[in-house]
């Protein structure tokens, strides 16, 4: 009997088969040797020559090669072998991609930040408090625009480690919500309205929150909006209320209520209502706010705030760059008050 340790792989082998896996994977989705050389910014022979390379290996080892010429101008034919290799090299460049990741991540070399629009303004202050740490220690630092109904998506897959933005939480289904992540909670707030209806047609500054029905609403189905109005008349909401438009983006509400094209009262949230009303939103100028007052069932909130992987900051050392950071922010809370 003959015992072994761990096989080692020279580092070059190592190089040179996740190249050629990377490299078959392109031929598949580009179809030929030529287009894999575009995408690579490489040379078609030097791509025809790995793949010939891997033709004789497999055709030797498993008695099939791995992609058959179909001709000049056709697109390359994969063997059942040749896919199947396809699947596993995907799985293998996925798994050492999050592997390195993960290592990057565990030493503090990056991080990777996700904030709305209206918190991108705090996020690249406390950034700004933590700058001159980051630059010594080297740390690569990703900003990304994330949309409120990616937030949480973003961090589970954790292609972000961080997010400045707001989520809707719901009485009776908060805990479970909020369960995977640590949170710093800046503010919890309900809506707000925007409206180019004359004041005789929508008095005061302010309106019951079951009157809604009643107006004609913009909204957007998307993001904060769409889970409110869902938690309140169910996902059948279109039907019981009178819906004058639906837009994505905020901006585009606000350009349809000031052009007068559409008039109405569009749901916001009350911080953007607030902001509206103490012309720090230009955009939104013209638009009178009312505040939504009373509340629907059940109770539904706007939190804003920070959000991380539970358990992530506790795992790492104080100078970690993830906790500098949560540090900074928390000290931007604060501001955050002041100015909301």
């Amino acid at each position: 009997m003959t015992l072994s340790g761990p096989q080692q792989y020279p580092p070059e082998l190592l190089d040179t088969t996740m190249d050629q896996l990377r490299t078959l994977i392109v031929v598949h989705e580009t179809g030929t040797a030529l287009g894999a050389a575009r995408v690579l910014g490489r040379e078609q022979s030097s791509v025809q020559k790995q793949l010939d390379r891997m033709n004789r290996t497999f055709a030797a080892l498993c008695g099939e090669e791995l992609v058959l010429k179909q001709g000049r101008g056709r697109d390359a034919l994969f063997t059942a072998t040749g896919e199947a290799l396809v699947d596993l090299a995907r799985r293998t460049l996925g798994e050492w991609s999050d592997g390195v990741r993960d290592a990057r991540r565990r030493l503090g070399r990056t991080l990777s930040l996700g904030t709305t629009r209206y918190t991108l303004g705090f996020l690249l202050d406390a950034v700004e408090r933590v700058r001159e740490d980051f630059e010594r220690d080297g740390v690569d630092l990703k900003v990304t625009h994330v949309r409120t109904g990616d937030l949480f998506t973003k961090l589970r897959s954790k292609e972000l480690d961080l997010v400045c933005g707001s989520v809707v939480v719901t009485e009776g289904a908060e805990a479970e919500l909020l369960a995977p992540y640590e949170v710093m909670e800046w503010r919890r707030s309900g809506l707000s309205l925007l409206t180019n209806l004359p004041p005789e047609r929508l008095p005061g500054s302010s309106l019951g929150a079951g009157e809604l029905p009643r107006l004609p609403l913009v909204i957007s189905a998307r993001g904060l909006i769409g889970r409110f109005l869902t938690a309140w008349y169910g996902p059948d909401y279109r039907q019981r209320l009178s819906v004058a438009a639906e837009i994505e983006a905020a901006h585009y509400g606000f350009e349809l209520l000031r052009s007068g094209v559409v008039s109405g009262a569009m749901l916001v949230t009350r911080g953007i209502g607030e902001a509206a009303a103490d012309g720090r939103l230009p955009e939104a100028g013209g638009l009178r706010t009312l505040e939504i007052v009373g509340e629907a069932e059940p109770l539904t909130e706007v939190l804003v705030g920070v959000f991380t992987r539970r358990g992530e900051r506790a795992s790492y050392p104080p100078g970690h760059p993830l906790n500098l950071l949560w540090d900074a922010l928390s000290r931007e809370s604060g501001r955050w008050w002041l100015s909301s």
